[in-house]
């Protein structure tokens, strides 16, 4: 296999808009959680990205018409921001390889995938199209315009006798169901609105009008001649925007791929742009995935990566229903009470090249060297993992890497803080010896979907390059008495010295999606 290096990064996570800021937090084993006002007062902690897109301007401004940032700003969803924001920072390390992506071609690639989705983009829309539909159902629905209510008004009796479909009145339903009974109402009269079908007979005659002559020319008049006619038609009516009408373009700009795509047009980069989803384990699977490109000759440098919107109502709220997020407003630690997990937002990027192509141009490598990736299913359940899966996932990486478990000198956990912290210590010691020195930084940063698996081997390869292993919050008194009598080995939170030997570092993801990384120190 070629060898591969990692020549830029950058990072968005709580508390930590930077690699610096990164850096100097892990130096510390205090938790980076705070209390998550989502839901108004609830007893939930979240780790809410520290990020500001305003800070980028500069770098946008140096290369693209004064217009692009403001589009950035209106049109992006955060997930994007912040994978924008860190791809930025990934360029910093080493001058000259911004230059270096462009000229490479199609041999520079862009695999950055994000495990939730834009969840604010996508919620605003759903907010903003069922707000629409409410009152485009009110609007039509009244007997003014609505001569079938009307008749109903006027005797339900022989209505109901007429048309047996017709919904309870919603003043009949109990009032826990009452408003689930006036949106069955509204929707079914507005549909036998006589005068939604007058304006909807209009609407499509000027959805009908054709482009004319000339086409950009006649694009343009058109646009304006179909412009002027909805407003004619809105305030003949007096009607609200349609439904249709309601739902930002934002919802398309923002689908999975858009964080990859933002980085590939920003950084001018044309070759391959897709966007890995696997959940937990994304940021290794894109790892994977570069290396695979890098050693058959597809790329000589991709930049690859994770990342998550901010903690949101809807992911907090799904956690918890899923019965894996504390809700105590306590930090919940990885390997102790095994109460759940925090839900975490950010992102994580780095740049993968071709050792040899990449030090030949002068560029100096970071961190550690990656030397092995594995990946599997579990083809189990979709959240609670296996053991057959992370264990192949494991053996894999080690064949790949050409190294005996005996060579691993310390091992970092995807450990979430809850019962499945056991299974996985377990399934380690499968495989592992006992000599090697484990971490668990969930409790510090929380769970960023796809991005902590950035985050965590940030912490290792940061470690590696400062000669030790960062703390994490949980004292040694708090390990579970279970845990314990399978492994004792873990570093607490003082910081600890570099044990001999490579780095390994397990993320596994919902699905049974599993992705193992070995690192050796450079």
């Amino acid at each position: 296999m070629r060898k591969v290096g990692i020549f830029g990064w950058g990072i968005v996570a709580p508390q930590s808009p930077n690699v610096e800021r990164f850096a100097a937090n892990l130096a510390s084993s205090r938790s980076w959680l705070a209390p998550f006002d989502g839901f108004g007062p609830a007893p939930f902690l979240v780790g809410a990205p520290d990020f500001r897109f305003e800070d980028y301007k500069g770098w946008v401004d140096e290369r693209f018409k004064p217009s692009r940032f403001p589009q950035l700003v209106d049109k992006m969803d955060p997930s994007t921001h912040y994978a924008i924001g860190a791809f930025i920072q990934s360029l910093e390390q080493n001058p000259g390889i911004e230059a270096e992506l462009r000229a490479l071609g199609e041999l520079a690639h862009v695999y950055v995938g994000t495990g939730l989705g834009s969840l604010t983009t996508i919620y605003d829309s759903a907010l903003a199209l069922y707000r629409g539909q409410r009152a485009w159902n009110r609007f039509w629905a009244q007997p003014q315009r609505n001569a079938a209510l009307a008749a109903y008004s006027a005797d339900p009796e022989a209505a109901r006798k007429e048309h047996v479909d017709i919904p309870p009145e919603p003043a009949r339903a109990e009032e826990a169901q009452r408003d689930g009974a006036e949106e069955r109402w509204w929707a079914y009269w507005m549909a036998h609105s006589e005068g939604l079908q007058e304006y909807l007979k209009e609407f499509q005659e000027i959805e009908a009008l054709k482009v004319e002559g000339e086409v950009e020319a006649g694009k343009i008049s058109l646009m304006k001649k179909r412009r002027r006619r909805h407003a004619r038609l809105k305030t003949h009516w007096g009607a609200p925007d349609p439904p249709w009408k309601s739902i930002p373009t934002q919802l398309l700009w923002n689908i999975p791929n858009t964080p990859a795509s933002q980085i590939s047009m920003l950084g001018l980069i044309t070759g391959m742009t897709i966007a890995p989803v696997a959940a937990c384990s994304t940021f290794g699977v894109t790892l994977k995935m570069a290396m695979d490109a890098i050693d058959r000759g597809a790329a000589k440098a991709v930049v690859i990566g994770a990342t998550d919107g901010p903690p949101h109502p809807l992911t907090v709220g799904a956690f918890y229903t899923a019965r894996v997020l504390a809700g105590d407003g306590q930090v919940s630690k990885p390997l102790s009470g095994l109460q759940g997990t925090h839900v975490s937002g950010g992102a994580a990027i780095w740049i993968v090249g071709d050792w040899e192509h990449m030090t030949a141009r002068g560029f100096r490598p970071l961190g550690m060297e990656p030397v092995g990736v594995g990946v599997s299913s579990d083809a189990d359940h979709i959240i609670t993992p296996s053991k057959e899966g992370p264990t192949q996932a494991i053996v894999s990486a080690l064949e790949n890497a050409a190294v005996r478990a005996a060579d691993i000198g310390t091992w970092d956990l995807h450990a979430t803080a809850t019962p499945g912290d056991y299974l996985e210590v377990d399934n380690m010691r499968g495989v592992l010896p006992e000599e090697v020195l484990v971490t668990a930084r969930k409790g510090t940063f929380g769970h960023g979907m796809s991005a902590a698996g950035g985050w965590e081997l940030m912490a290792q390869y940061l470690g590696f390059e400062r000669g030790k292993l960062f703390p994490t919050p949980l004292r040694s008194e708090e390990l579970n008495p279970e845990i314990g009598r399978v492994h004792q080995r873990f570093v607490f939170d003082q910081d600890c010295a570099l044990p001999e030997g490579l780095a390994g570092k397990l993320s596994m993801g919902i699905g049974g999606v599993n992705a193992c990384v070995v690192s050796r120190p450079l």
